[in-house]
């Protein structure tokens, strides 16, 4: 492929996470560096919350009727949680979970950028969120999931409900970050799912129609991002596709935007050819995290080059989010989604089409 995007390679989404200072610092950042390419930009994640789902150790820590361990899953080594003996699922309490408190203090320094005109006025704040299985799936011992992961989602569910009635629809993009679920279903974690796939799709439904519909919605399908590696090597694309198609069908409300993994070394067809059977809404936009620094430019070119033979229309991110890269890495990876991407433009009211 020569230089320049594609024919059929649009905008950029950011995942997530960024190893930056602050919320302000990552706005600044990717408006500098991809401004004209995203729809949305999220706030990096910074702080306690940058390597994803670990901060929450210490609200399962704080809960009174759980006690703990050390548990070695071969892929991670961590603390898990149960319950005390004696204690019931009602006797779990769980404090608020510090995602709401987070997002609106982002949304404060988001919106004091854009009135100094700092970021463009049609870009949405996006805030990524663990499905609740996550948290309990990683510091819950098995046993004890079933009773502890209702009490986990409704406590995820109160701060989803105060986020959007603190930021307004017009502003927010919410994306639920799906990962657990792949460990899941390729058999890497344990678990008390008896039915993982129907299990899996019933819950990532349910949480996709909890997000209002004036509020933009999208899903990361990930397959971990641990030391720099998944917790399994993706065969191709056919589980993210047939968990991609049970989600759009699912659900009743519109589907904004979908992101799948591309690994960096994956140049062969069959790991692409899945993506002909993915059924998304008309108006959902694809991404394919296909961008990896290692072999810049064109080794992304490649990956878009077999992607395109087997997908109409996508945009381009990174596998996972940026919080595990190092720093000095961020402006080489945004280059390289600058140079293989078309920029987005503004959109008509009520068209939420690529345009």
């Amino acid at each position: 492929m020569g230089r320049g995007p594609a024919p059929g390679v649009r905008g950029a989404l950011l995942v997530g996470s960024m190893p930056l200072a602050d919320s302000a610092s990552v706005f600044k950042f990717a408006n500098q560096q991809l401004g004209s390419y995203l729809r949305r930009i999220p706030d990096g994640e910074t702080g306690a919350r940058i390597n994803w789902t670990q901060w929450q150790l210490d609200v399962f820590a704080g809960v009174r009727a759980l006690t703990s361990e050390m548990f070695d899953a071969g892929y991670i080594r961590r603390l898990k949680f149960k319950l005390k003996a004696g204690a019931t699922a009602e006797d779990v309490l769980f404090p608020p979970l510090g995602y709401a408190e987070a997002a609106k203090a982002s949304y404060r320094v988001f919106r004091s950028l854009k009135s100094a005109g700092e970021l463009r006025g049609d870009v949405k704040f996006q805030v990524c969120l663990p499905t609740p299985i996550a948290p309990t799936i990683i510091f819950v011992f098995p046993e004890d999931q079933p009773a502890l992961e209702p009490r986990y989602e409704a406590a995820m569910l109160a701060e989803l409900d105060e986020i959007v009635a603190a930021i307004p629809a017009a502003e927010l993009a919410i994306q639920w970050d799906t990962a657990i679920e792949f460990a899941i279903l390729e058999g890497v974690l344990p678990h008390a799912l008896e039915n993982p796939q129907a299990d899996i799709v019933s819950r990532l439904v349910r949480l996709g129609n909890r997000v209002p519909e004036a509020v933009e919605l999208g899903f990361h399908l990930c397959y971990g991002d641990s030391g720099g590696r998944h917790f399994k090597e993706p065969e191709d694309t056919s589980k993210l596709v047939t968990i991609a198609n049970e989600i759009a069908g699912g659900l009743e409300r519109r589907l904004d935007w979908l992101h799948l993994p591309v690994p960096q070394e994956r140049f062969d067809a069959p790991y692409y050819q899945p993506l002909e059977r993915l059924r998304l809404q008309p108006n959902t936009e694809l991404y394919l995290g296909l961008v990896h620094a290692s072999d810049g430019v064109e080794g992304t070119n490649r990956r878009i080059a077999c992607a395109l033979r087997h997908a109409r229309g996508f945009g381009v991110a990174t596998e996972c989010g940026c919080g595990r890269q190092k720093a000095k890495t961020l402006a080489t990876l945004m280059r390289i989604h600058a140079a293989v991407s078309a920029p987005v433009q503004a959109r008509k009211v009520q068209d939420r089409s690529w345009s």
